[in-house]
């Protein structure tokens, strides 16, 4: 078995300023991704307070104070924003509301 040497390492002398080359290809944007909405919808099927239950277990950013108003937002008006997330958040959510029962979708905000 042969070992071949290692190339020597080049390293800048004393003094030496070295400053990097920006090409337009290496340059770097930050892209803000669009904002998604969870729609809950009303129904004559579930209970209020189930409806409550569910939007507090399946969104833990959610208190009980805000979990009512969005009930009655869409018990009153047959809709109503639950939150507004990035995409996969709002997937996450959407799913969550459903394996309760509840009717949800989810919109490009």
């Amino acid at each position: 078995m042969r070992i071949e040497p290692r190339p020597a390492l080049r390293v800048a002398s004393p003094g030496t300023i070295t400053t990097p080359r920006i090409d337009a290809e290496n340059e770097t944007r930050s892209v803000t991704l669009p904002p998604w909405v969870v729609i809950l919808y009303n129904d004559d099927v579930n209970s209020m307070d189930h409806v409550v239950a569910s939007l507090l277990k399946s969104i833990p950013t959610l208190k009980a104070q805000q979990a009512v108003l969005i009930m009655y937002e869409a018990h009153n008006h047959g809709r109503a924003l639950v939150v507004t997330c990035p995409l996969e958040l709002a997937e996450l959510y959407r799913d969550r509301l459903q394996t309760f029962g509840l009717t949800a979708s989810i919109e490009q905000g």
